[in-house]
């Protein structure tokens, strides 16, 4: 019994698009050892440390002190200017981006807002299975939050929550799945390629409760059905049958 079981393990694949650290989404004690999930949340507040650090950096340099040429004794260089570290795109490109994605598939309602000035800000709703809230630095995704079709996603003042986790644990599985998939789809000169890629991935999702597990044919595993997208194929699988 133990050498039928064992066969029915897979191998794990060797080039895993997060390498190592993709295992820890494995790991079947979570709640005990939630690495996974940690990792995550610590690559977002990175990624925003990041952003934040390059946007303190251009204002210091813009508000840097001149030195005169008496204290100096000789003239003081300026400074070169700090390189931006992102792309910075005018709105009615994103919007123009955006639409096209919008027109590329029926079955996604894509609606465009900027609360906060310039960055965009998304909700995609995916027929009636789910929601996403897309939040967009420039046309770079920054964190998305997965939540079922009939949750809200608005706080009490009209706005997109964009920090309230989804009720449920498949939507909170997708939103994880969908923080990996940020990582996998880099390309920092081509953001409109990356956020067409995305929602193309995103898209796989229509069939979240209906598409059975590529590896072990079953709906349903410990209750949650496949919430794993492959990133080339958009096969489904469950978590621990994706390797």
């Amino acid at each position: 019994e133990l050498e039928r079981l064992s066969n029915l393990v897979g191998k794990p694949s060797e080039n895993h698009p997060l390498h190592n650290s993709g295992l820890l989404s494995l790991d079947p004690v979570q709640d005990k050892t939630p690495l996974y999930s940690q990792l995550l949340q610590a690559y977002k507040w990175s990624n925003k440390l990041q952003y934040h650090t390059s946007l303190a950096s251009g204002l210091l340099n813009q508000q840097s002190l001149k030195r005169s040429a008496n204290q100096m004794g000789v003239s003081a260089k300026r400074r070169p200017k700090a390189q931006p570290t992102t792309l910075v795109l005018p709105p009615h490109y994103i919007d123009d981006v955006i639409n096209r994605i919008d027109r590329m598939f029926p079955e996604m309602s894509i609606h465009l807002s900027r609360p906060n000035g310039t960055s965009a800000m998304l909700l995609v709703t995916l027929g009636k299975v789910l929601k996403v809230i897309v939040v967009m630095r420039s046309l770079f995704i920054d964190r998305t939050i997965v939540k079922g079709f009939h949750e809200n996603v608005y706080t009490e003042d009209g706005k997109l929550d964009i920090w309230s986790k989804s009720n449920y644990q498949v939507f909170q599985k997708v939103t994880d799945h969908a923080t990996t998939a940020l990582l996998h789809y880099q390309l920092p000169q081509m953001p409109d390629v990356v956020v067409r890629s995305f929602m193309t991935w995103l898209r796989s999702y229509m069939k979240l409760f209906q598409a059975p597990c590529q590896r072990c044919g079953k709906f349903l595993q410990d209750g949650l059905p496949p919430t794993w997208r492959d990133f080339r194929t958009l096969e489904a699988f469950h978590d621990t049958c994706r390797q």
